[in-house]
């Protein structure tokens, strides 16, 4: 079983930066992939971005590109997401999630974080 911790959602303002973290433990060893995603009131949840654990390759929605940015630390057990250049359309609750996918890290999320709030305001 694998837990998730996200920290680091605050109130912003707009053109304002923050950076995610999320910390996973429990059985690492399975996860390949590690994502962020995010879910606005009235809204679906959206994958913001994705990266595998290995070889660091990562995804982003094209609403993010140029501002978001996906990493992991040298003991590849926190994915960070730094978020630049935020708008009101930004606000969001954001989680954490891993897969066991070993290759694709555009398919389905097993693992859950509780999710931390972001919002972004002019």
């Amino acid at each position: 079983q694998v837990q998730l911790a996200e920290s680091g959602g605050v109130s912003v303002q707009v053109g304002g930066s923050l950076r995610l973290s999320c910390a996973a433990s429990g059985y690492i060893s399975g996860i390949y992939c590690m994502a962020w995603f995010r879910q606005a009131p009235g809204k679906g949840r959206e994958r913001v971005a994705s990266i595998h654990r290995f070889t660091g390759w990562a995804l982003y929605t094209d609403s993010v590109k140029g501002r978001f940015t996906i990493s992991r630390d040298n003991t590849k057990t926190t994915a960070y997401l730094q978020m630049n250049s935020l708008t009101p359309e930004d606000s969001a609750m954001y989680y954490c999630a891993a897969s066991a996918a070993r290759a694709d890290c555009s398919g389905e999320y097993n693992s859950w974080g509780q999710g931390t709030q972001v919002t972004v305001s002019s």
